[in-house]
């Protein structure tokens, strides 16, 4: 039976309604902040069913600690001091008679800024010493204050699980693993599932009792009433914001190739040296073998040079992802501010009319 229900790879991802108020509670409730949680469900044919969720204690921090904090919290799901607490919460939804089979973990972010170190620590610890089939699920607080939920499930791929897992991203590493940027996640399609009885509730909320006809005044909000956010012409508030997060990520990358082509060009200084040695010891053993003297070792250069280790690739290709995701959330900002600005550019000349 469990062969049936694990069988071939993770296809989608369905969330109950209940886990995802608890996530975004968590979230809203904790923001700025970084939060994190873990996920519980089962995997049904390919099909991640997430059914419960409880967070992760977060510890409390001076004000001047907010980025050891931040960092912290942001490591909380393979930190030692919480596997006691996973732990008895798992035990005791287990004697509740409650699903508690770890399906993954969730985090919060703040404009899509969760491309980080951290995150794919904590999924590479989940999907290789845990659980194989587990996601992470990211909830933007930010963009979902504008009344849109942001909810995204992701994974590992198997190129970038295998360069983890040899530790090591150097240009060698990426080419033998034919590994880049786009290669680091892969997201899965996600849905919210609800009960038959919410189901029913909802249907009830949105067929509220008939008003007059002459009553046009919306003073007494109703459950599901009309929203009119969406005919405002002002810029989105959070494009100013993305903007300069991702002129920040555009300098990271800057600094990053900088210090790429200064390793470059300290191997190519220290071979220089060690061929000029090399040309150097073959010429003294030729004149030492006319004089039949015993010849010197060549391979002494190993002792004498040392040549300067290859930075890690890995903080580049998290950042040039963060810069992709920060490119994409720009472009459909703009492009619902660019649909109104023709549609009210179309209207005018027909008003002055």
């Amino acid at each position: 039976m469990a062969d049936k229900l694990n069988l071939g790879p993770l296809k989608s991802v369905r969330v109950d309604a209940l886990v995802v108020l608890k996530i975004c509670k968590h979230a809203s409730s904790s923001h700025p902040q970084i939060v994190t949680g873990q996920l519980l469900g089962m995997d049904v044919e390919g099909e991640l069913q997430i059914t419960n969720s409880f967070p992760f204690p977060s510890t409390e921090a001076p004000v001047s600690d907010e980025k050891d904090a931040a960092s912290g919290a942001a490591a909380a799901p393979r930190a030692k001091a919480n596997t006691y607490y996973q732990t008895e919460m798992v035990r005791c939804l287990r004697e509740m008679n409650v699903d508690a089979n770890s399906v993954g973990w969730y985090q919060s972010a703040s404009l899509g800024n969760f491309l980080n170190t951290n995150f794919v620590e904590n999924q590479f610890f989940y999907q290789s010493s845990l659980n194989e089939r587990t996601v992470a699920l990211v909830h933007d607080t930010a963009r979902s204050t504008t009344g849109a939920l942001s909810l995204r499930a992701f994974r590992l791929t198997p190129q970038f699980m295998a360069a983890h897992k040899e530790g090591k991203f150097t240009v060698e590493s990426l080419q033998k693993h034919n590994l880049t940027y786009r290669d680091i996640l892969t997201e899965l399609p996600l849905t919210i599932h609800n009960s038959h009885l919410l189901t029913n509730l909802l249907h009830q909320l949105d067929n509220p009792a008939p008003a007059p006809l002459t009553s046009l005044s919306f003073s007494t909000p109703m459950p599901l009433a009309p929203n009119f956010d969406a005919l405002d012409l002002s810029i989105d508030p959070f494009l100013e914001k993305n903007c300069d997060l991702l002129l920040e990520a555009i300098e990271t990358h800057y600094s990053e190739v900088n210090n790429q082509q200064y390793y470059n060009r300290q191997l190519a200084r220290e071979q220089a040296k060690i061929t000029a040695w090399q040309a150097k010891r073959k010429s003294e053993n030729q004149l030492r073998a006319s004089a039949k003297q015993p010849l010197l070792p060549e391979d002494e250069w190993q002792r004498l040079f040392k040549l300067p280790q290859e930075p890690s690739r890995l903080e580049t290709l998290l950042n040039s992802k963060q810069i992709e995701q920060y490119s994409k959330q720009i472009d459909a900002f703009t492009a619902s501010v660019s649909a109104k600005m023709f549609a009210v550019n179309q209207g005018l000349p027909r008003t002055e009319e």
